[in-house]
């Protein structure tokens, strides 16, 4: 009996000790992680999609209602914004960076920044036949042109495109209602 409770006692400590271990390690290393996702993940994306800006929008990103936004800006002036939004796709959620024209009030385009889509087929909402289709592209209207709208589904991959154009559409709403704090935020310098 004795040797069971020293069991017990040995298993816990080496559980508290290995749970209280991943616990620091997991707060320690928080900041570099958040730091390689901007930069290896969403940054691609963000700067194809707010590609000719004078600024670093990762440097200058603010959280606006819980979303990260980030800035474009040329001579000082802020032009654009995005951000990153979900939708799930065929075999998980699709990840969009959308980006904005502050002055226009269009899209400026996307980016896929992250997806489980089959490969080959899915992932063809990654190329850049799908993705030019919401460059320019107003901020109503938008859907697929199966269900009457202007963007075509890539062949075979509906549900990713579907995903990638629901992605779009959440930007979009989030994008109306933080549009008055905007200007606010990045004041021309």
């Amino acid at each position: 009996m004795r040797e069971i409770i020293n069991m017990i006692v040995v298993l816990s400590l080496i559980c508290a000790a290995s749970g209280t271990l991943l616990v620091n390690l997991k707060r320690a290393t928080k900041d570099k992680i958040e730091q390689q996702v901007l930069v290896n993940v969403q940054g691609p994306a963000l700067m194809t999609v707010l590609a000719g800006c004078d600024n670093d929008p990762i440097a200058e990103r603010k959280i606006v209602d819980g979303v990260t936004v980030f800035p474009a800006r040329r001579a000082g002036k802020l032009v654009g914004v995005a951000f990153e939004t979900f939708a799930p796709g065929y075999s998980g959620d699709v990840g969009v960076m959308v980006g904005f024209d502050v002055d226009a009030d269009r899209l400026i385009g996307i980016g896929v920044t992250t997806q489980t889509e089959t490969p080959g087929v899915g992932t063809r909402i990654m190329k850049p036949a799908f993705l030019k289709q919401f460059k320019g592209h107003k901020l109503d209207s938008m859907a697929l042109s199966s269900k009457d709208g202007d963007i075509d589904a890539v062949a075979g991959a509906t549900y990713s495109s579907t995903g990638a154009v629901d992605a779009v559409r959440k930007a979009l709403d989030l994008y109306k209602g933080i549009k008055p704090q905007i200007a606010d935020l990045w004041p021309a310098s």
